[in-house]
Order: C-alpha cells, then structure tokens, then sequence
C-alpha cells in the first residue's frame, strides 16, 4: 500500500495556497506529478476541489511542514497512515416518521401483554415514550386506551429483535434477584423467631 496521505488531490490544493513547499516536495508528499501541482497552482487543475488540510487530519505536523519549507531538497515525512475505524454501534435517535409515532402506544401495549416482566422504564426506552404513558397504557387510564391495537415493535421496526432480547434477559435477571432477596428476607425473619 503506497504511503499517500488521504484526499491527495485536496491535500494538495491546501498545501499549495497554505504552504512555500515546492511542487515538487508537494508532488511527492501527495504521489501526483509536477505537472498536476503546476496546474493546481496555475487554477487550472482541481478546480471546484475543496482544500483538506492535512495538519487537522493528522496526516502532517506543521513542524514537518517548516522544516521541508526550510529546506527543498527535503521530502514530506507523513505522519500517520493509520486511521482509526471503529467497529463499535452507537446508539442514536432515527427519524421515526408520523405514521409510526402512532403506532408507539401500540406497541407499549404489546410488550405490557407478550413481556409482562419488562419495567415501565425498559418499555418506555425500547419504544421511545414516556414512562408515564407506559404506566398508563398498564393500568388502562391511557387517554387512548380504547383505541390501542396491540403491534409487535420489531415487525412494526421501531427496535431490533437483539435490544428485545437483550431486555428480556435483563427483566428476568432482575426477577431472580428479587425472588433470592425475598427468599433471605424470609430466612432472616425466621431466623430472628
């Protein structure tokens, strides 16, 4: 793999207006030809071509920079060619369009009824409404309680079949939990006796 930084033809743009580097410096740096760099200073090369400035980037230090500016016969060391990607899933918001909105207490009430040991706060997370709607929905004072059809979530796509899992599990952790506290409440109680 050649040691050209990212967006060469950019980088180039940028160290051509923003740098005394020589053509021939900025050609190697970028591995394009004299020629392109004389183009690209001249405006007729990559034109409409945004700069990229390769310092913010970590591509280049301006130290690297002075010192090649200083001295020609010095060719630009780039920094690092290893960008980070992440594999790691970030949670965030999508755009749930009106027509699914409505389908939320739907699917509240589908879990209250399928998952009955889901928290109010598991199910409000999950579908993304309030947890009081959620309590609502359960104790039937939902404002729109008559009207609700119950809907599974993951077909109607507003979470994955893996975060339903994944909160089952944690519900029924939780459930084991309490049921071993209750159970050495009792033990200590008759202890006590």
């Amino acid at each position: 793999m050649s040691n050209a930084p990212l967006m060469p033809m950019a980088t180039a743009v940028w160290l051509v207006e923003n740098t005394t580097l020589t053509f021939k410096q900025i050609a190697e740096f970028c591995k394009l030809h004299e020629v392109e760099i004389q183009g690209i200073a001249d405006g007729e090369v990559a034109k409409g071509i945004k700069a990229y400035n390769p310092i913010i980037s970590g591509q280049l230090t301006k130290e690297e920079i002075e010192l090649s500016s200083k001295d020609q016969s010095r060719p630009l060391v780039i920094k690092s060619s290893d960008i980070e990607i992440t594999n790691s899933e970030k949670k965030f918001k999508k755009y749930i369009p009106l027509s699914k909105r409505q389908d939320k207490p739907d699917s509240a009430l589908w879990l209250i009824r399928q998952h009955n040991i889901l928290k109010d706060s598991q199910i409000a997370k999950l579908v993304g409404i309030t947890k009081n709607s959620v309590t609502a929905i359960r104790n039937k004072s939902y404002w729109n309680y008559n009207n609700l059809n119950p809907k599974d979530p993951v077909a109607l796509n507003l979470f994955t079949q893996k975060e339903l899992v994944e909160a089952i599990e944690k519900a029924e952790r939780r459930v084991k939990r309490e049921k071993k506290q209750k159970e050495k409440a009792k033990l200590e109680q008759q202890a006590s006796n």
